[in-house]
């Protein structure tokens, strides 16, 4: 049996669905899509910055980053659109961390296995019990 869910958008009960929303409100992000493609897809506007985007198309610029961020607009195709990071909010064009966000991840997880390690180290050598004859 199919689940139901509310829209995110407007409420409405709807069978769920890949797009997480009901028809009416796919029909309308579709239109707004097309709205954007439309615009960045002349060769004169491949290059505009998400501001002008946004004041050329009203469409807003959380569902602009959101396109992006979903795939349906490629950064390799126009340069100057990204989305925020997650931890920074630096624009980003692909994944959900920026690449200093991520090394400084790392980093600490390096340094959380470390910790651990040395963790585990000390409580073996607790654990011995030495005799003497």
């Amino acid at each position: 049996m199919p689940e139901l869910d509310n829209c995110p958008k407007c409420g409405r009960i709807y069978v769920k669905n890949l797009r997480g929303m009901c028809d009416v409100c796919r029909k309308e992000d579709d239109r707004l899509f097309d709205k954007v493609y439309q615009f960045v897809k002349k060769r004169q506007n491949r290059t505009a910055t998400m501001m002008q985007i946004v004041e050329a198309t009203e469409v807003p610029e959380e569902t602009i980053m959101r396109y992006v961020k979903e795939g349906r607009l490629k950064p390799t195709q126009f340069p100057n659109l990204g989305y925020p990071c997650e931890r920074c909010g630096t624009v980003i064009q692909s994944g959900k961390l920026c690449s200093n966000c991520a090394g400084n991840l790392e980093s600490d997880l390096k340094q959380y296995e470390y910790e651990e390690e040395r963790k585990r180290q000390i409580a073996e050598r607790e654990k011995r019990t030495y005799f003497t004859e």
